[in-house]
């Protein structure tokens, strides 16, 4: 049995309605889906941004947390160079104004006397020789004359021999010298450097540590103590 035309048409309509339900079901579904590929890649590339924001952020922090060690460690550096050349400034003219403080020794002759005798007792306990020469100033020739005759009695007494000592006419100290005095024994190839000068260098180099505790403190960063 045919269909009539109404009834072709009919069934036509019918197709089309369920083509295009079909095609709108299908539309929803790839809107849908593309929709989730979407937020899935949208959330991926926020993942990956939000990791090279940390990665840098924590790079940058450290950079910072490293220039703030290097620019602390500088300033540090700087003022312990500051703060040790105005201690070595403090000892300097401390040192400076003894040496300066020489010079005024040997006015006093009796303490000066028994500086000398004091000298030449420690050069000849160290030589141990019986002929020694001394060489002092030319101004102070007359005072050790007397510090000689004293000094090689007392040595006498405990050495149990005398030594000869004579003061070197030809080879005496400069004048600018602060005094005190260079003993040779051997025939000249040992001398006893007891200048002044001298002494006080000794005692810079022995005293300094205690000098520098004595002025500054304790030092914190020293481990070790003589």
């Amino acid at each position: 049995m045919s269909l009539s035309d109404d009834q072709v048409n009919q069934e036509m309509k019918k197709m089309i309605a369920f083509i295009k339900q079909e095609a709108m079901e299908k539309a929803r579904e790839i809107h849908i889906k593309a929709d989730e590929e979407f937020a899935i890649e949208k959330a991926k590339l926020v993942r990956q941004e939000t990791s090279n924001i940390d990665a840098t952020y924590e790079r940058k922090k450290k950079q910072a947390a490293m220039q703030q060690q290097i620019s602390k460690s500088l300033i540090t550096n700087k003022t312990r160079l500051r703060t040790l050349a105005a201690r070595q400034e403090v000892l300097d003219t401390i040192f400076e104004d003894a040496r300066n403080e020489l010079k005024n020794i040997s006015k006093d002759k009796t303490k000066y006397e028994e500086l000398l005798k004091g000298l030449l007792l420690q050069g000849l306990y160290s030589l141990m020789e019986q002929d020694v020469e001394v060489r002092v100033r030319d101004a102070d020739k007359d005072v050790m004359k007397k510090a000689i005759e004293k000094a090689v009695k007392d040595f006498n007494e405990q050495a149990g021999f005398e030594p000869s000592v004579s003061i070197d006419e030809e080879g005496a100290l400069p004048s600018e010298s602060s005094g005190g005095m260079v003993i040779v024994g051997l025939s000249g190839r040992i001398e006893v450097d007891n200048t002044l000068e001298e002494r006080l260098r000794l005692l810079e180099d022995e005293s300094l540590p205690a000098i520098r505790i004595a002025l500054f403190g304790e030092s914190p960063n020293r481990k070790f103590k003589d």
